[in-house]
């Protein structure tokens, strides 16, 4: 079935490798604007994105065509590469090999992008560690299929 209409915006938390502070001011610019074309180029739109040296937050409505994986696939591959082909980066620049995806309501897109935008404010006085412990609070965890004798299977009863 095709979907006429969608209105999905997307928080992303991309995370360099172990978490590495590989991003630098002087290019930061640069990355955020190559980053706004890709997500241009792939029929989404941008709402706010800001790259700290470690993790960059990424806030856009995503094509229905796209799931979240691909979409966060195709910007985290592509932004590597413009990287490492520019010298960006001291070192071989990767990003972690999972991201995070938090769903906004339409009604909250303002104070995301605020939250987004103000960044460096921010991270003065909050660690990334912090700031990925209080998003896991608020979101809570993932759902995910329960292995067998861990304690969270289904009974019934």
């Amino acid at each position: 079935m095709q979907i006429e209409y969608d209105n999905l915006y997307i928080h992303f938390v991309f995370v360099t490798k172990d978490r590495q502070p590989l991003i630098s001011d002087n290019h930061r610019i640069r990355i955020e604007k190559y980053i706004t074309g890709v997500i241009k180029n792939n029929a989404c739109k941008l709402y706010a994105i800001y790259a700290n040296p470690e993790h960059v937050h990424i806030l856009l409505s995503k094509a229905p065509e796209l799931s979240e994986v691909q979409i966060s696939t195709i910007i985290a591959d592509s932004s590597a590469k413009f990287i490492n082909d520019n010298k960006l980066c001291k070192f071989r620049f990767e990003w972690q090999q999972s991201a995070a995806a938090f769903a906004v309501s339409k009604s909250d897109i303002d104070k995301v992008c605020q939250y987004i935008l103000g960044q460096p404010l921010h991270h003065k006085k909050v660690t990334y560690a912090m700031e990925y412990d209080a998003f896991m609070k608020h979101y809570q965890q993932p759902l995910r299929p329960k292995n067998e004798g861990d304690g969270g299977e289904n009974k019934e009863e």
